[in-house]
């Protein structure tokens, strides 16, 4: 179960390099190394472009957590800094224990844990959310590994810049388009309150949790500012910037300490990164028309 499939090593070389093919070959033994420390017994395999996630059970008590490996450390050290320093929020994922040397985490399991994209969400759901992450309000300590939004950004925009190049077309400008964005939002990250931001927060990696509660899991934190995390909501589904401006509007009423002014900048300043992939690949929907739009300022 803990092999690597051909096309789950193709999408982590794309991420890793093909360095990562090593670490694919080598994954077996210390998957099983693991299960054999922590008590599990594997129920099932999966993962993206950046890791490999293993449903397990405790031996004994068959109790369910999930078992998450990544092929480089230092993201699982950063995970494992945020998951610890939100370890009294019941709204993100519990760490149970890490080998972050390994790349190991291991996390409990959210029930019934449906991703919010598949069943719809609702602006008090998610302020309730946005609000749990920034109470109590971390801080960088001295010995963070943690790093600065700004250096989120430069990865975000890397990595559009390297997809368009290979999938340009549609007649946008994307180099341009991304340019402008990429500088209106370091401008953002570098300008505004720190705190702790979870960094990809969008309705995926959110789960129904007990109750009327949801679960923030797979972190890409940084230090910065936290209504960069109220984006993917505010601009989830919108065409029209009347729409936008009173669904931010609402959010931020329900959500103290977050500016409308700072949630409207980041929206168009992150627009370029949804609207440039869906444009390069043929998409004129009015959504799409309205991102891009929105990027462009």
């Amino acid at each position: 179960m803990a092999h690597v499939a051909p096309e789950a090593r193709d999408r982590l070389v794309v991420r890793f390099g093909s360095e990562v093919l090593g670490w694919c070959d080598e994954l077996p033994d210390l998957v099983g190394e693991l299960a054999a420390r922590w008590d599990l017994e594997l129920v099932a395999a999966g993962g993206g472009g950046t890791s490999r996630v293993f449903r397990c059970v405790r031996r004994g008590t068959g109790a369910p957590v999930w078992l998450k490996l990544t092929p480089e450390s230092a993201p699982a050290r950063e995970e494992a800094e945020a998951l610890r320093a939100w370890a009294g929020t019941p709204s993100v994922v519990t760490l149970l224990a890490e080998d972050v040397a390994a790349g190991a985490l291991l996390l409990e399991h959210v029930e019934p844990g449906v991703p919010v994209r598949q069943q719809g969400w609702n602006p008090p759901e998610v302020a309730a959310l946005l609000r749990d992450l920034r109470v109590p309000p971390p801080l960088p300590g001295e010995h963070s590994v943690l790093r600065p939004l700004s250096h989120r950004i430069r990865f975000l925009f890397d990595l559009a810049d390297r997809r368009s190049a290979v999938n340009a077309g549609n007649g946008l400008d994307a180099p341009a388009v991304l340019g402008r964005a990429r500088a209106r939002a370091l401008e953002l990250a570098e300008s505004g309150p720190v705190a702790l931001v979870h960094g990809d927060l969008h309705s995926a990696n959110v789960l129904s949790g007990p109750g009327a509660r949801t679960v923030a899991i797979d972190p890409r934190p940084a230090w910065g500012d936290p209504d960069f995390d109220a984006v993917d909501w505010a601009l989830d589904g919108v065409e029209d910037a009347s729409v936008l401006e009173r669904r931010v509007e609402r959010l931020a009423a329900l959500v103290p300490g977050m500016s409308p002014e700072r949630v409207l900048g980041w929206c168009g300043a992150l627009a370029a990164l949804i609207a440039v992939p869906r444009v390069c690949a043929g998409r004129d929907d009015a959504e799409t028309r309205f991102l891009t739009t929105l990027a462009d300022g």
